[in-house]
C-alpha cells in the first residue's frame, strides 16, 4: 500500500516524539537493564546485584568475585550486546563495583 506524502510510519513519529521531548537516552537506559538478564542468562543475572545506566556508561555489581573478573575480561563483548539490543551505539563502557 503506497503511503500519501503527509503520512509517516509509526517508528518514524516514535522517533520524532523521542527526539523532540528528549527521552531517548532514557528508554534505552531502561532497555539495557532490562535486557541484562534475558541476553546474560539466569546464571549471571542471579549473581548480579544491580545493573544501571549513566551517561552511557553500564555500572554493573556482581556478588561474585570470580564471575566479576570473567565478566571484566568479556567487557568488549558485553557493550557490543547491550548496543545490539539498544539499536544503537549507546554504551561506551562496562564499570564493575
Amino acid at each position: 500500500m503506497r503511503r500519501k506524502d503527509n503520512q509517516q510510519s509509526l517508528k518514524e513519529v516514535l522517533n520524532q516524539m523521542l527526539d523532540t521531548y528528549q527521552i531517548r537516552t532514557k528508554v534505552n537506559e531502561a532497555k539495557v537493564v532490562a535486557a541484562w538478564p534475558r541476553i546474560m542468562g539466569g546464571a549471571i543475572a542471579n549473581r548480579t546485584d544491580f545493573v544501571g545506566v549513566r551517561r552511557n556508561i553500564l555500572y554493573l555489581k556482581i556478588n561474585s568475585a570470580p564471575l566479576a573478573q570473567e565478566l571484566f575480561y568479556a567487557k568488549e563483548k558485553i557493550v557490543q550486546l547491550m548496543n545490539e539490543e539498544v539499536g544503537e551505539e549507546f554504551i561506551k563502557e562496562v564499570i564493575f563495583r
